[in-house]
């Protein structure tokens, strides 16, 4: 992952509303969940959720598929797990991290 691909990534997570959804997304697993089941399970409003769906997909954290009439958005694992390996690329300089209340 570029540095660019991670602020995107990391600029669509850093809302409320959005992060609410990218998680319950990576619960609901690779099936994914129609938008108006993440709407009534968030009580996000349906005009809100499509913003938000939008800013997510833009970032490559969501991907959407049609099924017959319904649009299904699942969690873009792919992007999910290039985004946490930008982040602990450079982890602890190469030596064995230790849990914050170890240091």
């Amino acid at each position: 992952m570029q540095t660019k691909e991670a602020i995107s990534a990391l600029g669509a997570l850093a809302q409320e509303s959005r992060l609410a959804v990218f998680r319950m997304l990576v619960h609901a697993g690779p099936a994914g969940m129609a938008a108006s089941r993440i709407a009534e399970q968030l009580g996000i409003p349906p005009s809100s959720l499509s913003f938000h769906l939008k800013e997510l997909t833009h970032a490559g954290l969501v991907i959407p598929r049609q099924e017959g009439r319904f649009v299904i958005y699942a969690a873009g694992f792919e992007t999910m797990n290039a985004l946490v390996g930008y982040l602990t690329e450079n982890c602890c300089g190469g030596s064995p991290c230790s849990p914050a209340g170890n240091i």
